[in-house]
């Protein structure tokens, strides 16, 4: 842009309103008083100016006839008298609505008091232009009519910087996206500072917050501004600009408007803040836009969103989480006054994770690591890998490690049922779980022992465990971690908490295929591989994590599974595993209902007692029935 250069300016912006036309954008927020240029000071007060910026929002108006997306810029207006700092939003060739700033900044290096009313000096509730009455005011919100769930609110700049924005009542009163309009400098730290607040205000309000402001050639004197642009939703920064780009930029992310409402109706101190002695009356202005038939999302969706894809990020989340489970599980034993740790070590991953729990909190309670009884108790499928890596953890671990061979024992129960022990069907492997429990409790009565439990989320959604066997325990230190989560807090403790001997067994069992090892082992190999049976976790996961987070439809988890997983696996792969998350995850209900106590580590817990109630016997068909109506629409597509 160019200060004061209105027809040059307005002509850039009709370029990048026809450039997004043409990529299926349906809103555009270009940054405050765009079409003249903020900086433009004492020439505010120019007729000239004043009736050129007119004609050029006349000219804009005229532009977006043929425009698909909502635009929101940012002009000077005079009314009543004084100068208005305001943003106007246009759609099809009509100013559906403009909004005046509230909070006029005449502080250090800012002197818009100089120039601009507030909008509590705005005594109009509309405004006449170009032989038409526009409604004006800080108390318009724009809703979407062929849009579920969208409503549009706009602030402009120091707006935001203050104790109550503007947006914050707008929220609570339906706006579920909000444009900011602004011309921010830049200073050292300061666009950290600008990040933190818009995504923080976008968390606060639970919406989508897309924030825009001044670029480069907006610079003079004794300011330089960046082109700082950021698209956040929820507390999550989306897309965010590069700055300083001399030619100007572009960004453009999707806002998922269902994960905002979800979150919304979820949130009940949310839709409290509306009986607050500072509600707000608004005027709704409904208008529809055209929609794309089709997408190429630029939105990044997570193939594993369990798992921050950041190193650092990862880092200090597997951390924090090993510091909950170690926090919680001496508690418990405080609690309880139970000193001594009862562990079924099978040299899987989950067993592998809740012993590293187990001897951090020893250290914690200042108890010896011999006060931890870790038991190995191979079946007639336990590999010689997994139980010489149970073994020798074990034993750096400086834990106790005792060997009981459960076979003759499960054999005599089998034969007991009139079972001939050499059918490997359910009952076979079954009671080898349910043994290895039974002993594990009958070891706790013994000696006053805790008997931790080993299943993670992943396995508790999927039922994947023996009612009354693996499924219970005295308390679950893992109930609340994805399998996916399970092997990161494994490696991170190989890499960052142990000598190096502990760290290549910790290495080998994350390198051994998961498996719940009750089938005949042959020649003491793994004979069972888990996601040869269930699916891969790495699927699992991510369907349960928009199931249960967001509500998503198994129609929409499928197109996300697709943004994220569709190079791994095909579409028929996906909707088969899909399909089986959804009739594992209903079908297990009544096994997640008695659920052992255990800490919730994330957003997402299965416990019945908090984040998760769910009748037992509810129906799954109704989702069978949409993921399958999905399929059918593709294929008329």
């Amino acid at each position: 842009m160019k200060v004061a250069d209105l027809d040059f300016n307005v002509g850039e912006i009709i370029s990048v309103i026809k450039k997004t036309n043409n990529l299926g954008v349906s809103l555009i927020i270009f940054p405050e008083l765009c079409i003249c240029g903020y900086t433009v000071a004492d020439l505010y007060f120019q007729k000239l100016l004043q009736e050129k910026v007119l004609q050029n929002l006349a000219k804009l108006v005229h532009a977006s006839k043929d425009v698909k997306s909502l635009i929101l810029v940012g002009l000077p207006l005079a009314l009543e008298g004084k100068l208005f700092n305001m943003a106007a939003v246009i759609h099809r060739g009509k100013i559906l609505g403009m909004i005046p700033k509230t909070y006029i900044p005449g502080y250090k290096e800012f002197y818009e008091e100089r120039w601009f009313a507030s909008s509590r000096d705005l005594a109009s509730k509309e405004a006449d232009l170009f032989g038409k009455k526009i409604p004006i005011g800080t108390d318009l919100l724009f809703k979407i009519k062929n849009l579920s769930g969208a409503t549009l609110g706009v602030e402009i700049c120091e707006d935001l910087w203050t104790p109550l924005p503007p947006s914050s009542f707008q929220a609570i009163c339906g706006a579920t996206v909000i444009a900011n309009l602004s011309a921010s400098n830049d200073l050292v730290g300061k666009a950290d500072y600008r990040r933190d607040l818009v995504s923080q205000q976008s968390a606060r309000t639970i919406s989508g917050y897309i924030y825009a402001s001044s670029g480069v050639h907006e610079s003079t004197t004794d300011v330089v501004f960046g082109g700082h642009a950021i698209i956040a939703e929820n507390g999550v920064i989306l897309k965010e600009s590069e700055g300083f780009n001399r030619d100007g930029e572009l960004i453009i992310s999707e806002i998922d408007l269902e994960h905002i409402l979800s979150d919304r109706e979820k949130t009940t101190s949310f839709g409290e803040s509306i009986y607050e002695s500072h509600k707000k009356e608004f005027r709704i202005i409904e208008t529809k836009i055209d929609l794309p038939k089709h997408i190429n999302p630029a939105r990044y969706i997570d193939p594993n969103p369990f798992v921050p894809s950041d190193v650092l990020k990862r880092d200090k989340r597997v951390k924090e989480i090993f510091s909950i489970q170690i926090a919680a599980l001496a508690k418990r034993l405080e609690s309880a006054n139970i000193k001594k740790i009862i562990i079924g070590l099978s040299g899987g991953l989950d067993s592998t994770l809740a012993v590293l729990v187990a001897v951090k909190t020893a250290d914690l309670l200042k108890l010896s690591r011999k006060n931890i009884y870790a038991y190995t108790m191979p079946g007639f499928g336990t590999s010689n890998r997994t139980k010489r890596n149970a073994k020798e953890l074990a034993k750096e671990l400086g834990v106790n490690i005792e060997e009981i061979n459960i076979a003759k024992g499960v054999l005599q129960q089998l034969k007991d049922i009139g079972h001939d022990g050499i059918k490997d069907d359910t009952v076979y492997e079954n009671s080898q779980a349910r043994y290895r429990t039974l002993t594990l409790m009958d070891k706790a009565n013994q000696i006053n022992g805790l008997v931790i439990g080993t299943g993670d989320l992943s396995e508790i959604a999927l039922g994947w465990n023996t009612y009354t066997g693996d499924h219970i325990a005295h308390y679950n230190v893992n109930c609340s971690v994805p399998k996916t989560l399970v092997k990161y807090l494994v490696k991170w403790v190989a890499e960052t908490q142990v000598d190096k001997k502990t760290a290549n067994i910790l290495e080998d069992i994350l390198a051994t295929p998961i498996s719940p090892e009750l089938k005949k082992a042959k020649t003491g190999g793994i004979t069972q591989k888990t996601e040869d049976l269930i699916g891969p976790y790495e699927l699992h996961d991510f369907f349960l994590y928009h199931f249960l987070r967001w509500g998503s439809s198994p129609k929409k988890i499928l197109f996300l599974a697709k943004m994220a997983w569709g190079k791994k696996y095909s579409d028929k792969e996906l909707k088969k595993w899909l399909k089986l998350f959804l009739e594992r995850f209903f079908k297990s209900q009544w096994k997640r209902s008695v659920a052992t106590d255990g800490p919730k580590v994330g957003s997402i817990s299965l416990s019945p007692r908090g984040d998760w109630r769910m009748p037992s016997d509810a129906e799954v068909s109704m989702w069978l029935k949409e993921l399958d109506g999905r399929q059918m629409i593709d294929k008329l597509d």
